[in-house]
């Protein structure tokens, strides 16, 4: 069972962090089978599950169903749940409430967006004994502030000001920070700074660990792809295909056959 105190032993030992985002049983067993260890219940469901243009609708009410799905079929992972749009930016107090919900739900640990402005939401939790995974660069909560999915931290006072944050997070007790979409090299000066995994997603090789979104990486979703996704099969393809057939032979009358019928 991977539990948080790993993960800062992974990172002693220089041994990867590798996390998937699953969001039902189905691909939460698929994912755990395949030797995945951590499993992120990521708000990109909004997207790739529900077919919005990003994560903002998603509530806390539906991010606490698809933990509990992942929670269930899970029997070894570390599961992680993704905090919504607003369900901890107003205070620390709600903040509190909802991480608890998600280890009410099952969850080992919850990740939220934000540098140094989430600090006391961040101690909220941590002193009561709730694993917190921080996340920095490109946060998709705020993609109408960036004004699209861009590349963070190119700048220098951007990225002192990401580093800081970084060791901000640190302070504040998280277990783990995400590092999305921003320029390899600085993602190797926050990995050297901080004591804690960082975990990449389009932010290079240097991280101490890997995350990418499940549909990206079997192929499934191809509305969009940014740069860092390595689609690792075309199911998307696959699925087509078989569809069709399916469709020609019921078509044809060739399906269901005798081998398919009851007698």
């Amino acid at each position: 069972m991977m539990t948080v105190p790993d993960l800062q032993r992974y990172k002693r030992e220089k041994k990867k962090v590798i996390v998937v985002t699953a969001y039902d049983a189905l691909f939460a067993r698929i994912v755990e089978q395949a030797g995945i260890e951590t499993i992120l219940v990521g708000d990109s469901l909004g997207v790739v599950v529900q077919g919005k243009p990003n994560t903002l609708s998603v509530t806390m009410d539906e991010m606490l169903y698809h933990t509990k799905l992942v929670v269930g079929a899970a029997q070894k992972s570390l599961v992680v749940g993704d905090m919504p749009f607003m369900s901890y930016q107003t205070g620390k107090e709600e903040a509190l409430r909802n991480a608890g919900r998600f280890l009410q739900a099952g969850a080992h640990a919850v990740k939220l967006e934000g540098g140094a402005a989430m600090v006391d939401r961040i101690e909220a939790m941590t002193n009561v004994g709730i694993p917190v995974i921080g996340h920095l660069g490109m946060t998709p909560q705020s993609v109408n502030q960036y004004g699209g999915y861009k590349v963070q931290g190119k700048g220098k006072d951007h990225a002192a000001r990401l580093v800081a944050d970084a060791k901000s997070l640190e302070a504040a007790g998280v277990c783990a920070i995400v590092l999305e979409a921003i320029p390899s090299a600085l993602a190797k000066k926050i990995s050297e700074k901080v004591a804690i995994p960082t975990i990449g997603i389009g932010a290079g090789p240097h991280c101490d660990g890997q995350v990418l979104v499940l549909y990206d990486l079997l192929g499934l979703f191809d509305e969009f792809v940014p740069k860092f996704v390595k689609p690792y099969a075309h199911l998307k393809a696959d699925a087509l295909q078989a569809i069709r057939r399916y469709k020609e032979e019921v078509e044809q009358g060739k399906f269901p056959s005798d081998a398919e019928s009851y007698h």
